[in-house]
């Protein structure tokens, strides 16, 4: 029966939470839930143009898919739905290949969502839900700038009221906004800063309100009073359009083998990218809550909302950090917080849908310019140049990258310039010569100690992997020591190749023919292991090993026959 229940929890990881929910903690969650549900509101609509989608997508991705991945994933306080970062890189991958807002557009990014999800369910099935452990913090904070910097200018077109084709590229907007300028449709950008100017007071004087919301209506209210007044040019001011009044409906991505090869290095970009937010926002927040966090099947939940998501008119969605930091304050206890949001945003969607005609761009886009500047995560970029020239190298890389190549590419280049980077420091293992103590026959780091060393016999200890990246500088190391006979202390090594122990056979092998020895001490399971299994114990020689340095130091002793100098007289 344990069994079986186990089996079950695995699969349906809902049924674990459902069971202890009780009357008061549903209460919870369902406050939580509509509050949620009036933040996600602007959010979605802002997220949506940012993708180049009509504004109902945004909120449409806000449902079944965040529904899907409270149900199978690991955190309780986890939402997810439509973020800036994948917005944008959903509207850099498919902008080039169809007309923005079309219907061929849509399709492509059903098809895209698709896509991620499954090369998500991949890496889930495949159990690489550490796998984001190896993308550098720095690429994420690099990335999200980047994308905050592309966003924000995206919309000065927007907030000025200017009639430009829309581009993802940095440079290109910028040229064109400036060639431009001059154009600047002064109402609109009147409501933009009476949106912007409401948002910035409100976060400043009412943290506790809904901001984004409060400023959209007063932006749509102030247009409809220039709209009465004589200022004839506030008749040009560009609205957002009627959302339908629906719950999402049934989609079908496009699945053709070109749109597929053209889709694919966006898909993985982009699956790669929700995964690392949606679990790093997941452990954020368990930090704080006490949770332990289940990293791969957090992965499951995501691929499954994306993947459903794609056949019920929801684009590409991931961990939203505003939503789910807002739902833990609010109180949430369980998943059930993120079904309510979903379920109260369903009845905005079918009863208040009609009053989206009244949202303008310019309000949007001062929304979005806010969201950008949040997306911007000051303190941790300081953190970074504090950290030293690799992170920020990383970041520095990433963000340019971001800002100057195709979004998916300045993913990548982050993620590999971070594994360069970390096999560059792993490839050089700290090599440490130690002394004998005159006290007793332990061994110390002889230049801190400045203890003299052995005549005869050199003592090391190795910290670090002895694989294939770090045999040449190990090896380096060992050629240019002038003694025959070499001791190394192997506690600190944590990991061996099949290239780290023919290094040590090799080494072997050449001391001996000097007449000299290879010696290890204080090998652990790492060590020793990998050297019988890669048949290289007899070339170093049985009798040549030692559980303890004492061991070590009194075998090798009788092998010099009473050698005695400076260095190793107790």
């Amino acid at each position: 029966m344990s069994v079986v229940l186990t089996y079950c929890l695995k699969f349906l990881p809902f049924l674990s939470w459902a069971k202890n929910t009780t009357a008061d903690s549903a209460r919870q969650d369902a406050m939580a839930g509509l509050t949620g549900a009036i933040i996600v509101l602007p959010q979605g609509v802002a997220y949506a143009l940012i993708a180049g989608l009509p504004p109902e997508y945004g909120l449409y991705a806000a449902i079944v898919p965040a529904i899907i991945a409270a149900l199978f994933g690991s955190s309780w306080h986890l939402i997810s739905g439509p973020t800036a970062a994948l917005s944008i890189v959903v509207f850099t991958t498919i902008s080039p290949l169809a007309e923005i807002g079309s219907a061929n557009y849509i399709a492509l990014a059903l098809s895209l969502t698709l896509m991620a999800g499954l090369f998500q369910l991949l890496l889930s099935l495949a159990r690489m839900g550490t796998l984001v452990n190896f993308v550098s913090h720095s690429v994420v904070v690099g990335f999200t700038s980047g994308a905050a910097v592309v966003i924000a200018t995206s919309q000065i077109k927007n907030a000025l009221g200017l009639e430009l084709e829309a581009s993802g590229n940095f440079i290109l907007n910028w040229i064109t906004v400036s060639k431009n300028i001059a154009s600047t449709h002064w109402p609109s950008l009147v409501i933009a800063l009476i949106t912007l100017t409401t948002m910035i007071l409100i976060k400043r004087w009412r943290r506790q309100w809904p901001n984004m919301l409060i400023a959209m209506i007063i932006g749509s209210i102030a247009t409809q009073l220039l709209l009465l007044s004589p200022w004839q040019a506030a008749t040009q001011i560009a609205l957002v359009g009627e959302i339908p009044s629906q719950l999402p409906p049934l989609s079908m991505p496009v699945m053709n083998w070109d749109v597929l090869r053209e889709l694919a290095p966006g898909a993985m970009a982009l699956g790669l990218l929700g995964l690392v937010e949606a679990v790093s926002i997941a452990r954020s927040v368990a930090t704080r809550s006490g949770q332990r966090i289940n990293g791969n099947q957090e992965f499951i939940g995501q691929s499954l909302s994306n993947i459903i998501g794609s056949f019920t008119s929801s684009y590409a969605t991931s961990g939203s950090f505003t939503r789910t930091g807002v739902n833990y304050e609010a109180g949430a206890s369980s998943p059930l917080a993120a079904l309510f949001a979903a379920i109260f945003l369903a009845l905005i969607v079918l009863l208040l849908a009609p009053f989206a005609a009244y949202i303008t761009l310019p309000s949007m886009a001062a929304i979005l310019l806010i969201v950008a500047w949040n997306l911007i995560d000051w303190h941790h970029i300081q953190v970074i140049y504090r950290a030293g020239k690799t992170e920020s190298t990383v970041f520095g890389v990433t963000f340019g990258a971001t800002l100057l190549l195709p979004m998916e590419f300045a993913i990548y280049l982050g993620v590999l310039l971070s594994l360069v980077l970390y096999l560059r420091r792993t490839s050089k293992p700290k090599i440490t010569a130690l002394a004998r103590s005159h006290h007793a026959k332990q061994l110390v780091p002889a230049q801190r100690s400045n203890l003299p060393e052995c005549e005869a016999l050199k003592i090391i200890r190795i910290d670090g992997s002895i694989f294939f990246g770090a045999v040449d500088y190990v090896q380096s190391a060992l050629m240019v020591i002038p003694q025959k006979h070499v001791l190394i202390v192997a506690s600190g090594i944590n990991f061996m190749d099949l290239a780290g122990t023919a290094l040590l056979a090799n080494e072997a092998k050449r001391l001996n023919a000097l007449g000299g020895g290879l010696y290890l001490c204080n090998t652990n399971g790492s060590v020793i292991k990998p050297i019988i299994r890669n048949g290289h114990l007899s070339a170093i020689g049985k009798r040549h090993f030692f559980a303890t340095k004492a061991l070590a130091l009194s075998g090798i002793d009788d092998i010099l026959h009473g050698h005695t100098c400076a260095g190793c007289t107790p």
